[in-house]
């Protein structure tokens, strides 16, 4: 596939105030950052996680835990995609039961990789509820599952792809909208 055209639809600014929004959202739904953890699933959630942290740290003036959820060997697909999938870092640093987990992801699709960060944090031990953070929502759902919390809707096609670039990983902040071509 190739690139046929791409549109920014988010800029660092929209996308700090998309985050900063989220965050507060977050806390006025859980009332407070007590009992609360956020988990990034990898890559790019995992720097979306780790700011939304720092923002609500801010407003509340604590620390809240972030977790790291490689979801790699529990989706329904890893075989038939990848010949040698390369599994990377889980890390949650702090006890699962009885807490809000709040997943953070960048894009949500289908819902498959939102299936397999369920199933591998339930292997972490019974959180008191789990709930859905992202930062665009493209829809074409094939499961039925819903965000709780959406920096940004986008409606697409099946022959374009949301592209999330973050500083920690790519040196700017932005999403693009590209356009592919078989």
């Amino acid at each position: 596939m190739t690139i046929t055209s791409e549109e920014q639809i988010m800029d660092a600014i929209a996308m700090k105030r998309a985050l900063r929004r989220m965050s507060h959202e977050i806390l006025d739904r859980n009332n407070g950052p007590d009992k609360l953890a956020l988990v990034g699933l990898q890559t790019r959630g995992i720097f979306l996680a780790k700011r939304m942290a720092g923002m609500i740290g801010t407003v509340e003036n604590t620390t809240i835990p972030v977790g790291i959820l490689d979801v790699t060997m529990y989706r329904d697909d890893f075989r038939m995609v990848m010949k040698q999938p390369t599994v990377k870092v889980t890390s949650i640093p702090f006890e699962v039961k009885g807490i809000t987990i709040v997943l953070v992801d960048d894009v949500f699709y289908t819902g498959r990789t939102v299936r397999s960060a369920l199933d591998a944090i339930m292997d972490f031990g019974r959180p008191g509820r789990v709930e859905l953070a992202v930062l665009i929502d493209r829809g074409h759902r094939e499961l039925p599952l819903f965000a709780d919390y959406i920096g940004k809707q986008v409606k697409t096609q099946a022959d374009e792809e949301v592209q999330v670039r973050m500083v920690e990983g790519d040196g700017v902040d932005e999403v693009t909208l590209v356009k592919l071509s078989r």
